[in-house]
């Protein structure tokens, strides 16, 4: 039987995805899924920024890192200046399909946005989903977003471009959850769900990836 793959995506880049996905895999490998993460291209790599190795630090889980570049820009972007050529999107559908075969939950982490251009043909993660889903594959979408000002705008948006391509949230979640919240983000919280109809999975602590060794 095939896993499901759950695409975890962002409102922007920074918003919290990493410790997200490496959130929701603990959860799962807590319940008794085998899990594995995939993180389709990694930018900044010279920087050394490395999300794989982020959420293998903090979960324990093996993350397939199938795409690095070094600067920390848009992979197309990135990559031009590069002077490379990096796969289209639907290049990765055999690997990931592969590890949803093998597995109960693949996680797939995004690189900033919904609609940044993970190749230099312009393949996005939604390009990616809409692949997985003629391959036969079952995908979903969760939506981290931030908590403070400008989140219900970039959340709408987000959640509109899914529902535009067919796809409705599993949920969102809050990256980064202040310890002492402002009025905007305690509005934000209540709202978010409101605006989008889509509900609230949880919000992850401030501060969790730099004080945890495993979640």
């Amino acid at each position: 039987m095939t896993a499901r793959v759950v695409i975890v995506t962002g409102t922007n880049t920074g918003v919290g995805k990493t410790v997200a996905t490496a959130t929701l895999a603990s959860r799962a490998r807590t319940n008794g899924e085998r899990v594995s993460v995939v993180k389709p291209v990694q930018t900044g790599t010279a920087d050394g920024d490395c999300d794989a190795a982020e959420i293998h630090r903090l979960t324990g889980i093996e993350v397939h890192e199938l795409t690095r570049l070094e600067e920390p820009l848009a992979p197309d972007t990135a990559a031009r200046r590069a002077g490379v050529e990096i796969p289209a999107v639907a290049a990765y559908v055999p690997t990931i399909s592969a590890l949803a075969r093998a597995h109960d939950l693949v996680l797939v982490e995004g690189a900033g946005g919904l609609l940044v251009r993970l190749d230099t043909g312009g393949g996005t993660l939604l390009d990616l989903a809409d692949a997985l889903r003629t391959a036969g594959v079952t995908t979903s979408f969760v939506v981290v977003t931030a908590a403070g000002l400008g989140t219900l705008n970039h959340t709408e948006l987000t959640v509109a471009a899914l529902r535009a391509r067919g796809y409705e949230p599993d949920g969102l979640i809050i990256g980064s959850w202040p310890d002492d919240p402002g009025l905007a983000e305690r509005c934000n919280r209540v709202d978010l769900p409101r605006v989008t109809g889509v509900p609230l999975l949880f919000g992850i602590p401030e501060g969790i990836d730099n004080h945890s060794q495993h979640l």
